[in-house]
């Protein structure tokens, strides 16, 4: 119907032009699913990153119209993953940095029907400020004992209706919304990447930054280990190579008897030692 269609919205026509030039500003293109992001956690995004990274809501027809002119290194396997309303971030952070960034990012959001609660769900026991009716049967339901009280519903105690990792309910959703109590964490992960015509899929994008940081912390003590078996100098090895060889040579001096400050107390007490073992075994010797 639109194929002959020669104007588009004044909005639509920015967004275009903006996805355009957007890639070429920026060493990397990253790609979020919309389908998992909620208009609300947009917006404290855009607020941490100002300056930092670029934010863009668009569809994915427009963005792939926009995206095939574009003469940038990779930008087909980019293009190849657009579906639907499709969210771009464009920075020149790492994208492994930012999706470790988007990760600590995470927010507390009213919970749906569905949902998986992210932690303990309690509803303390408070003045609900809500007026009795229909709402009741929902505090029943959910196991949440009530009182009505100078013309509103009071909960009498703390109750968790659900724990981590249970799904929430129809009707819990909606009362949590009337308590605003919010109960599913939210945060938004990378798709999928290109920085400097590399491409990167959400697997290749996913760093456990403990387990790394241990992995590093491994392989210095093992090289430390190493260049001092070695004898490999270095600024951080030196004292430790210098204490190996003081070591090493006190044992030759005191295995040879060789008198030195540093050794000849432990070459007496050696030869003390020897001589008292001797002398013990010649009073033992009882001759056939």
């Amino acid at each position: 119907m639109h194929e002959n269609r020669t104007t588009y919205p004044k909005r639509k026509t920015q967004l275009y032009q903006q996805l355009q030039e957007m890639p070429k500003k920026y060493d990397v293109v990253a790609l979020v699913r919309m389908e998992k992001v909620r208009s609300s956690q947009l917006l404290p995004l855009r607020k941490k990153f100002k300056g930092e990274v670029e934010i863009m809501s668009i569809k994915d027809k427009v963005a792939k119209k926009a995206l095939e002119t574009l003469d940038v290194p990779g930008i087909k396997n980019i293009i190849s993953e657009l579906t639907g309303q499709c969210l771009f971030m464009f920075t020149n952070m790492s994208p492994f940095k930012l999706n470790v960034l988007l990760g600590k990012n995470k927010i507390m959001l009213l919970a749906r029907a569905g949902d998986i609660a992210s932690k303990d769900i309690v509803i303390p026991a408070k003045n609900t400020g809500v007026a009795p009716g229909p709402i009741l049967t929902d505090f029943k339901e959910a196991g949440v004992p009530t009182k009505i009280d100078q013309g509103t519903i009071w909960i009498t105690k703390d109750t968790t209706p659900v724990t981590k990792g249970g799904v929430i309910s129809v009707k819990l959703a909606t009362l949590l919304g009337k308590l605003d109590i919010k109960a599913v964490e939210a945060g938004i992960a990378l798709g999928a990447a290109l920085e400097k015509g590399i491409h990167y899929s959400k697997e290749d994008l996913v760093i456990d930054v403990e387990k790394f940081r241990n992995e590093l912390i491994r392989a210095h003590q093992e090289a430390m280990s190493l260049s001092i078996e070695a004898a490999y100098v270095t600024k951080d090895n030196v004292e430790q190579i210098l204490a190996k060889a003081a070591r090493a040579s006190r044992a030759v001096s005191v295995e040879a008897g060789y008198l030195t400050p540093e050794t000849k107390e432990q070459i007496l007490q050696k030869g003390h030692s020897q001589a008292t073992s001797l002398s013990q075994k010649a009073k033992d010797y009882k001759p056939e």
